[in-house]
């Protein structure tokens, strides 16, 4: 067991207990807001943007909000977003921000000086695994071979991410190549501002990998682009059976990377519980159910002050995990 395994597994942990931590699912089926605006820090292609907007599809669809659009704003690793939504608190009340364990990451790391606690926290919504994922051409069929071309040549076997070095796809691909028994800190790590344009370098030749969310590679892997080498679940997901674990492969890991919503500081009272009752009864809609199954997420609900709670948790976990693979 390496180093790392108590973070991991407490990082796990939490999210599971965190299922726990929401108010009880109730039926849908009435409009309980007019219309989310929903940022997006990163660009198109992305977790992030698949999360808003899989959420604003299940939320509109069953009904339970009137319209969704939807704005990606990139830069500064999500500093950007979250600094705007913060400058034009005001004028943002009907705006929600997604965001996911890097905003815990990159405020730790300093890549933005605000952190979660600047933000009002509205309700933590998904899980989703990781993955390493190859071209769909590519020579390497197994984590093994992975590993075999890593050995051979460790600065022509380059990682890609669509985040930045230190970020979460990056914190991945450390962790999974640590528990192979390789140093960590000697991967070749290649930053994309989001999944798209880390996919398209994958396409290219220009990295030999990709770490990316488990529902991306999904996606890809359904539409024939990619093959899943390797994904960070305990157990095979339903969504995609084919994709084997790192752990039936030998490599100890597990990671679950929670996605959720933010809004701006001082939103009124009335306005967040309208919010936070719109996410909550959207679990139990066939709309979600649909969106949920289809990309492979995990249903994790947490809101406001358990919301809270579940990320100073992880602040600690990862903040630990990080020092130990050296990136703090």
């Amino acid at each position: 067991m390496k180093t790392f395994a108590f973070g991991r597994r407490a990082m796990i942990a939490a999210a599971t207990a965190a299922m726990a931590l929401g108010s009880p699912v109730l039926a849908g089926g009435h409009q309980v807001v007019d219309k989310i605006h929903f940022l997006i820090p990163g660009g198109a292609g992305g977790g992030w943007d698949g999360t808003a907007r899989g959420t604003g599809e299940a939320l509109t669809g069953a009904g339970l909000v009137g319209s969704a659009s939807y704005e990606n704003m990139s830069g500064g690793g999500g500093g950007k977003a979250i600094g705007y939504l913060i400058e034009n608190a005001d004028s943002n009340h009907g705006t929600l921000m997604v965001n996911s364990t890097p905003i815990v990451i990159r405020s730790l790391t300093g890549v933005f000086p605000h952190n979660f606690r600047d933000l009002t926290l509205v309700s933590g919504t998904i899980g989703d695994y990781a993955a390493i994922v190859v071209g769909k051409d590519s020579a390497l069929n197994s984590m093994s071979d992975l590993l075999a071309a890593y050995d051979a040549d460790p600065n022509g076997t380059a990682i890609g991410g669509g985040s930045v070095p230190g970020g979460m796809d990056h914190l991945v691909a450390a962790m999974v190549m640590e528990a192979a028994g390789k140093d960590a800190l000697n991967v070749k790590y290649i930053p994309y501002d989001a999944g798209g344009k880390a996919m398209a370098a994958l396409l290219s030749g220009e990295i030999k990998a990709l770490s990316t969310g488990f529902s991306e590679a999904v996606a890809l892997a359904q539409a024939g682009e990619v093959k899943i080498l390797g994904v960070t679940s305990d157990a095979r997901v339903d969504a995609y059976g084919d994709a084997p674990t790192m752990m039936e492969q030998g490599i100890d890991t597990t990671f679950v990377n929670w996605r959720g919503f933010f809004a701006a500081p001082g939103l009124p009272d009335d306005k967040l519980a309208m919010y936070q009752d719109a996410i909550m009864k959207m679990y139990d809609t066939p709309e979600w159910e649909a969106v949920r199954a289809r990309n492979g997420w995990v249903n994790i609900h947490n809101s406001g002050d358990d919301f809270k709670t579940f990320l100073e948790g992880q602040e600690k976990v990862i903040g630990d995990l990080m020092k130990k693979l050296g990136f703090l």
